[in-house]
């Protein structure tokens, strides 16, 4: 792996700072701590800072040259609300809260470059550092867009990076096309008439309706779905009555869809819908629908990719680069970016959890799991492919 060396010899910094990070998550939108770290260093590295892009983020400008072309590269700060069961010294000091999905990692290996390129300025022209807010639910990159961020600060693509445990650490993985699908919640209540349990025809049984709707919305996935195509619709709480001989006056449920398509999403939402109404209608109850539509499908732009490929394997290797990885169910809110930009995102391993320093918890290093730790090893890895990949789009 070839490696920049001078990053390679940043990595006791960065990582104390990562660590840092660690011992002190902010939660969606709460990243002031965070924030206030990232531009500190940003300006100590002579770079100037924007704050407050979608209310806690910041974005560091780094111009070189004449050129007017400009690329983004993006990581994200915030943690998840997660009980840390790790007691290794740099856990979280915050009860409740955790990066326990490596946004720590993320912010320190663009930080990385960023010195890096700050001191060596290698290209013609301008990168943007994004450290965006609220990726865990909060749609932080749709914020920092609806402030400016691309109509303010133009730049021609943008790039993003998520730590991936289950790949081998140092190995990257990614497609062109979609490679995270999208994220949405429905909520549904079922309204019929309350009665006593032994006497069922003198009321209209909200829980037989919920139970035949919840049966034949299955039906969509596997009859007017493609067989080619693949989608999630998990119901995954169903909530009624308060007692064994009552019949409730109503019943909610609730539950996530998936998909890699916005054409597959219509079709589910339209087919739950018309499903749940005349299910209602049918057993004489009437029936309250929301369907919430969170984060889109995260879809790889072809060009990008293959451009992102090339420096990764130039990088790393061919056997280090998975240029057809297997998408993921998972969302991701640089989907938002990917809508408004071409741009590549791209998975790099963090390994089997070996990694992790004595005091971690009993469960396995995966992602939102209170036993994870990002890898160190990947600091001087993460940052050396955004120095690369920055330097070669602004040759």
């Amino acid at each position: 792996m070839k490696l920049i060396e001078p990053i390679q010899q940043l990595q006791p910094e960065i990582q104390a700072i990562r660590r840092d990070i660690h011992a002190h998550p902010e939660l969606c939108y709460e990243e002031v701590r965070t924030a206030d770290l990232v531009a500190d260093r940003l300006t100590a590295w002579g770079i100037p800072v924007v704050r407050g892009l979608g209310k806690t983020g910041v974005l560091g400008i780094l111009k070189n040259g004449d050129s007017p072309r400009a690329i983004g590269l993006r990581a994200d700060m915030d943690a998840l609300p997660l009980q840390e069961t790790n007691t290794f010294s740099h856990a979280s000091v915050h009860a409740g809260k955790m990066h326990a999905c490596g946004h720590d990692g993320h912010t320190a290996m663009l930080l990385a470059a960023a010195r890096y390129l700050s001191e060596h300025r290698h290209f013609n022209g301008t990168v943007y550092l994004i450290f965006q807010p609220a990726e865990e639910g909060g749609a932080g990159a749709r914020a920092m867009i609806e402030d400016g961020l691309f109509r303010d600060y133009p730049m021609e693509a943008v790039f993003g990076l998520h730590n991936w445990p289950g790949l081998a650490a140092g190995q990257f993985g990614v497609r062109s096309g979609a490679m995270m699908a999208s994220s949405n919640e429905f909520y549904v209540t079922v309204r019929g008439k309350g009665c006593h349990a032994a006497q069922p025809h003198r009321g209209t049984d909200p829980v037989m309706t919920a139970v035949q709707m919840v049966q034949s919305w299955q039906t969509i996935i596997s009859r007017n779905a493609s067989p080619h195509e693949s989608a999630v619709l998990s119901v995954t709480q169903i909530h009624a009555g308060s007692a064994t001989n009552i019949v409730p006056d109503d019943a909610s449920i609730c539950g996530t869809v998936r998909t890699y398509s916005n054409e597959m999403l219509d079709l589910i939402e339209t087919r739950m819908r018309t499903i749940a109404e005349h299910t209602a209608a049918a057993f004489g109850a009437s029936v309250d629908f929301r369907f919430k539509r969170n984060y889109p499908p995260l879809i790889n732009h072809e060009a990008e990719t293959a451009f992102a490929v090339g420096v990764m394997r130039e990088l790393a290797g061919d056997a280090m680069v998975d240029a057809d990885v297997e998408p993921t169910m998972g969302a991701e809110d640089f989907a938002f970016m990917l809508q408004h930009k071409p741009g590549c995102y791209v998975f790099l391993g963090n390994g089997d959890g070996s990694h992790r320093d004595a005091g971690h918890g009993l469960g396995p290093c995966n992602l939102h799991n209170p036993s994870y730790d990002f890898n160190d090893d990947l600091i001087p890895v993460g940052a050396s492919y955004w120095v690369r990949l920055a330097e070669t789009y602004l040759k």
